[in-house]
């Protein structure tokens, strides 16, 4: 156990220290704020205050952990270590900065609570960010701070050990069109022929495949069966499952062959639900859908991830746990790769207008296929070159990587031609321990 000493316990405090020893480094920690008990102690002891004590390592603590609320903060970048890092303080604590409360900041996502642009779908930017405005969105510095924190640790207490960490691969898929051409209903699927006719554009091809005399390019999931058997490892689903609309345009959910899909799959591996976008202004929606999924798989629902990515602090996350959502996989960017909220670990979200650590655990995604095809306009060689990088730097530190992919893009068809090589260098290297 490691013993703590601030000045002030709050829950800010509480909850970082918490998420860095005993969810990350899986060491019990203990709080106080009494200096004798403190000095008195034969524990690992850490002072997080302003003032050294006769022992313990001090690390000086900034105001963040203690304040309620939110404000702008100063914030200076420097290096250290060659680590980018800020809230500096001074010579006599561990490091020059406060790792606690640079922490808080980016896991909290305290930015995304501050004034900021949106995109058009009211998403919070990654050009908004820190992290991207400091160039450092590619790197999981919370994780480079964690591991000098263990290190430091280890060596002014030679006889403590931490226990030995291992990187972790979760592959996740969504499915927000389980079908190119088929299943999408009379109208749809009429409207579809016509519009391909007028512009002369795949009308054979989409006629062929409705007819059964092709198959769909989008019912790759045989394909993913045999990927994954393959490589020995289970993907997570996310299925859409929202009425029909602007940017919810999955199949039909009461279609036999689309309920028959989820079934399937459900069988073989775990599935979230994928809120539509419509969702997101709605909480009867959201439940309906979640309801819908529950109904299929008579299972509870559990997990899930937004589709579009989008997520509005701190609304999103609490109505999925008014709906009893315990993970989700949203926390990334859809126009930039990398980590958003600048560490490679599942961790708790903190709601910071009611200062309250929830029992919503969120997992941050390193990587999607849509942001590589649509917003960095990247080959396929080029994206697999950077999600070797990616996988890498998540190994370093004993991480967690996390995809995100889709049906679709496995197709190798059309704008997705030699993605499938990509995902299965992916899987390769992820579940390579070299």
């Amino acid at each position: 156990m490691i013993l703590i000493y601030s000045h002030k316990i709050t829950p800010r405090l509480n909850y970082i220290f918490k998420t860095i020893f005993l969810d990350i480094l899986q060491v019990n920690v203990a709080f106080t704020n009494r200096i004798e008990a403190f000095e008195n102690s034969e524990n690992v002891k850490i002072n997080y205050s302003t003032t050294p004590l006769n022992s313990g390592l001090f690390f000086q603590s900034s105001p963040l952990l203690f304040e309620t609320g939110i404000k702008e903060q100063t914030i200076t970048i420097f290096e250290f270590e060659g680590n980018t890092c800020f809230f500096k303080v001074g010579k006599d604590s561990q490091f020059p900065f406060d790792p606690f409360a640079a922490s808080f900041y980016l896991i909290s996502r305290y930015e995304e609570y501050l004034p900021h642009i949106n995109d058009k779908d009211e998403r919070f930017l990654a050009s908004e960010s820190l992290a991207f405005q400091n160039n450092f969105l590619a790197t999981p510095v919370v994780n480079y701070w964690i591991n000098a924190i263990e290190k430091k640790v280890e060596t002014h207490y030679p006889n403590f050990k931490f226990k030995k960490r291992t990187f972790k691969f979760i592959p996740t898929i969504d499915i927000d069109n389980a079908y190119a051409y088929r299943h999408k209903g009379f109208i749809r699927i009429t409207g579809g022929l016509l519009k391909s006719l007028l512009k002369e554009h795949n009308f054979m091809k989409r006629l062929k495949v409705i007819l059964g005399q092709l198959p769909d390019p989008y019912d790759t999931f045989n394909y993913q069966h045999e990927i994954h058997k393959k490589y020995n490892t289970s993907p997570i689903y996310f299925f859409l499952l929202g009425d029909y609309g602007l940017n919810d345009k999955n199949i039909p959910v009461k279609n036999k062959t689309f309920i028959s899909l989820i079934k399937s799959i459900s069988d073989y591996y775990e599935v979230g639900i994928h809120p539509s976008h419509a969702s997101n202004y709605n909480l009867k929606t959201l439940s309906t859908e979640i309801r819908r999924l529950q109904n299929i798989t008579h299972r509870k629902t559990t997990k899930s991830r937004q589709h579009f990515l989008k997520l509005n602090f701190p609304n999103t996350y609490r109505h999925l746990i008014d709906n009893n959502i315990q993970a989700d996989y949203t926390l990334g960017y859809s126009e930039k790769n990398g980590f958003r909220a600048s560490i490679c670990n599942p961790f708790y979200f903190y709601d910071i207008d009611t200062e309250v650590e929830t029992k919503l655990k969120l997992y941050p995604f390193t990587l999607m296929d849509a942001t590589f095809q649509y917003y960095e306009k990247s080959s396929p060689e080029i994206a697999t070159t950077q999600i070797k990088e990616f996988i890498q730097k998540v190994k370093d530190v004993n991480g967690t990587f996390i995809s995100v992919w889709h049906n679709e893009s496995l197709s190798d068809e059309g704008i997705w031609e030699g993605w499938k090589k990509v995902y299965e260098q992916m899987l390769n290297e992820s579940l390579n321990n070299k």
